[in-house]
């Protein structure tokens, strides 16, 4: 069996990474015990708070982190990195590999799109219901405080949200010791109570979870739609992987966060089983009256890092997503000079903010909330466990037998899961189902449209062999003194923009630079083997410059490069060359009515490619052509 190298592992010491982790990809599992076994017990479809029924539950959770969080995700979902880098387009990116059939290529994009889709809403769910549900501790402890809830959780997901800019390795910094005092306090709460209530531990044995099953049939099966609170977060957990490193995550998980879980959820069941009318909110009800309002102040700051976690992965996939063109282009902050994988992308911070605040003002309680999370989670979870079979089966080159049949387990686990959110459909699972639809149609509809796009620029392109023949028989009246660069698509003959300047000018500069900016299936590519040259007549050069999939292109580093290699070119004198499409609505258009109106809109508001590319905004000629859709 073999699994894919990294290329590139963030720098720093294995326990700064390992602080760094703790502060970032493990909040939002982190923060589960808030409002999981709240929801057990208090939901609408609550599970009365026997002895038998406690110990069924904790069951079930225990032995859910240990097969889903950490066999699953920890141990193999994350050797499925793409050079470092996590997340489920990294994943499809993998996936598609070694899949050459249209079909086959097809089904994966969809499920990788879906599954991206899915993500988002847990980012839009997540820091709504971790920040409410910490702030809801103010009612707890005074009940008076009631209508300042929404207002305060408001204010804390803007500040979350302002913080995004000064990048995860000062966030993860900042957060990390915060989030050790949590998982601390944590394990402190829950290893107190245990010791009173040392029974509980029975529940370690998984033959009580199968108990609650043969004992309550259908119900048990409902009851995993909260179970699976416990498990939010897994898949925030693999796309961070590229910000700090695969063995740093898998360190802290099973040296301190699946512990301090452990122990706190074993701590609530004690408490229930001392005192029943502790399920109101065992887990504020486990401190002492003195350490409430610490605890408040204390899951606020642990609910905002939670945050974090989905906040920093959707930033790294709507990286990935761009480069591979499934989304439109958008400004990229690189926030690290070590670490490539640490991405801001400011537009999509905005964004989240603002469905975030309506999600919060929309449900208005945490509790309203638990029923619209757990869908997105376990559908993107199913999704991730069908990709990493393919990536097993033809890059680890693992035995079929094997791969099938520790995935069938996995599967197992997610469809039920799966199955029991799909029950809460109509108590809020509709958000998550809405608004991943939403952005499916929206990746989807952008791939095909750029898809219509390359046929026309394709089908209106001459052939550059044919236009260096044409040259060679018939010079140009004049050749212009310096360099001209065009843009160039990989997958065109000819530049749009060189045949229009031609033909409206009939003159051409001495040497015309043909760029091709590549982005390939893996994260990232050293310099070294990033620019190739070829020298073509009449003074053309083709060069294609690649990029990673979590690169972003920079024309002044290519023309460096280019510089290096032999092909001077002075950034300070050359004309940069940019063909420009505008598009109509088309009596027979290539999109349906409803494509065709979203790609217009997306189109229209991409981000300029001379902000994209980096390219000197003083040397751009923009050329423009019409085309319908």
């Amino acid at each position: 069996m073999t699994t894919q190298t990294n290329a590139h592992e963030p720098s720093g010491g294995l326990l700064a990474l390992m602080l760094g982790a703790i502060g970032v990809v493990y909040g939002d599992v982190g923060t589960s015990p808030l409002y999981t076994m709240k929801e057990i017990f208090n939901g609408p479809h609550a599970v009365a708070a026997t002895p038998e029924n406690v110990l069924g539950i904790l069951s079930l959770i225990f032995w859910s982190l240990i097969l889903v969080i950490s066999i699953k995700y920890v141990l193999f979902v994350m050797r499925a990195n793409n050079r470092g880098e996590g997340g489920i387009m990294a994943l499809m990116a993998l996936a598609l590999r070694h899949r050459n059939q249209e079909r086959q290529r097809n089904i994966i994009i969809a499920l990788g799109l879906f599954g991206t889709a899915l993500f988002y809403g847990d980012g839009i769910i997540t820091p709504a219901i971790s920040v409410l549900s910490a702030v809801e501790g103010l009612q707890v402890a005074t009940p008076a405080l009631q209508a300042y809830v929404l207002p305060v959780t408001i204010v804390v997901l803007i500040i979350l949200f302002l913080f995004q800019s000064y990048g995860t390795a000062k966030v993860g910094l900042l957060f990390g010791p915060i989030m050790m005092a949590w998982f601390g306090a944590l394990a402190l709460l829950g290893w107190t109570s245990v010791y009173q209530t040392p029974d509980v531990l029975e529940a370690l044995n998984p033959l009580y979870g199968l108990h609650f099953f043969l004992e309550h049939g259908w119900h048990a099966f409902v009851a995993l739609g909260a179970v699976v609170l416990a498990l939010t977060g897994a898949e925030a957990l693999y796309a961070d992987m590229g910000h700090f490193g695969k063995r740093p995550i898998q360190m802290a998980w099973f040296s301190m966060i699946l512990p301090a879980l452990a122990l706190n959820y074993f701590g609530q069941g004690a408490l229930i089983l001392r005192d029943p009318a502790a399920i109101l909110n065992p887990f504020y009800l486990l401190a002492p009256d003195w350490a409430m309002y610490p605890m408040i102040g204390l899951a606020t700051c642990a609910t905002v890092i939670a945050s974090q976690a989905v906040i920093s992965g959707a930033f790294s996939i709507t990286s990935q997503a761009m480069q591979m063109d499934y989304i439109p282009r958008m400004q990229r902050v690189h926030t690290s000079t070590e670490a490539i994988g640490q991405i801001y992308v400011p537009a999509m911070n905005r964004m989240l903010l603002l469905l975030v605040i309506c999600t919060v003002l929309g449900f208005g309680s945490s509790g309203n909330l638990a029923a619209a999370y757990g869908l997105a989670v376990t559908g993107t979870m199913m999704i991730t466990t069908l990709l990493t079979l393919i990536v097993a089966l033809d890059s680890w080159q693992w035995r079929p037998k094997w791969a099938y049949s520790l995935v069938s387990l996995f599967l197992v686990i997610d469809g039920s899961f799966l199955g029991a959110n799909l029950l809460k459909i109509p108590q809020g699972g509709w958000f998550p189902l809405i608004m991943g639809g939403l952005l499916f149609l929206m990746m989807s509809t952008w791939r095909r449209g750029r898809e219509v796009i390359t046929f026309h620029l394709q089908k209106a392109a001459m052939s550059l062999t044919g236009f260096i023949a044409n040259l060679n028989a018939h010079p140009p009246l004049a050749r212009v003194p310096g360099t001209a660069v065009y843009m160039h698509a990989r997958n065109l003959s000819m530049p749009n923009a060189l045949q229009v300047n031609y033909a409206h000018n009939q003159v051409l500069h001495e040497r015309i630079v043909l760029l091709t900016i590549a982005t390939e299936d893996i994260p990232v590519i050293a310099d070294n083997g990033r620019i190739n040259i070829d020298a073509l007549e009449q003074g053309f050069y083709r060069v294609t410059a690649r990029y990673g999939f979590m690169e972003t292109p920079n024309v002044p580093q290519i023309i460096s490069l280019c510089n290096i290699q032999g092909l001077e070119i002075d950034s300070g004198s050359a004309s940069f060359f940019i063909g420009r499409e505008t598009l109509i609505p088309s009596d027979k258009p290539d999109l349906n009515p409803l494509q065709e109106k979203v790609f217009l809109m997306m189109f229209r508001n991409a981000s300029s490619p001379i902000q994209f590319f980096k390219i000197p905004t003083e040397r751009v000629v923009e050329l423009g052509v019409q085309f319908e859709v």
